[in-house]
């Protein structure tokens, strides 16, 4: 647990580059940008941070806050690769991003160096992903903010699979994202642990959301 040892500051660049990966891999839009920096303006535990004016921080702002401590690096890693794949699609930006950010914190990270964007996992498949699946387990962050931030990041649910049909023939057959997403079992498990670290008013009022969206 890292909490007693976050300071405002950090928490601000940690919150930030968590912000920063959410929109790296470009599926935001100015208006939908917007959604998110509203949605996330609403909620009582990450006040009173304004998203509005989230700017991305700086390497060496990563490095000097979670280097000098292993506990609060992994931590901080763990929350990156989570973000990167909660919508079930790990961009090359978004890999970018994470190798960039591990090298400056821990040297080189043979799980995440394990990653692979989308386009090529076919070809060369996730080496280490059950020991990513224990690393994503183990991770339970106990600090509200970011606790509230990736609560809202991940889907409440498993998304309906369905086809694209096109005059009566079907183009396309699109799985349920936990069928494309080999760790989404271990996202939804992470969502529910940092919904229970926020207030109860948050969990009841998340609760009711997600309830609307089923």
């Amino acid at each position: 647990m890292f909490n007693a040892a976050l300071d405002d500051e950090a928490r601000i660049v940690w919150l930030a580059a968590l912000h920063q990966l959410a929109l790296a891999d470009g599926d935001f839009d100015e208006s939908e940008s917007q959604i998110l920096a509203d949605r996330l303006n609403d909620d009582s535990s990450l006040q009173p941070f304004d998203w509005n004016y989230c700017q991305a921080p700086d390497l060496d702002d990563i490095s000097r806050h979670f280097s000098t401590n292993p506990k609060i690096a992994e931590e901080f890693l763990q929350s990156a690769v989570t973000v990167a794949l909660a919508d079930g699609y790990l961009h090359q930006s978004e890999l970018d991003l994470l190798l960039t950010w591990a090298r400056a914190l821990v040297g080189k990270s043979p799980l995440i160096s394990s990653l692979v964007s989308c386009p090529d996992y076919e070809a060369r498949p996730w080496r280490l992903l059950d020991s990513i699946k224990q690393w994503l387990d183990a991770f339970d962050p106990s600090d509200e903010r970011i606790s509230s931030l990736i609560v809202q990041l991940i889907p409440s649910q498993c998304p309906f699979e369905r086809d694209i049909v096109l005059f009566g023939r079907r183009l396309v057959h699109i799985p349920p994202i936990c069928k494309v997403n080999p760790l989404f079992e271990q996202l939804v498990a992470l969502r529910f642990r940092c919904l229970n670290h926020l207030p109860l008013e948050d969990q009841m009022r998340i609760s009711l959301r997600d309830s609307i969206q089923e």
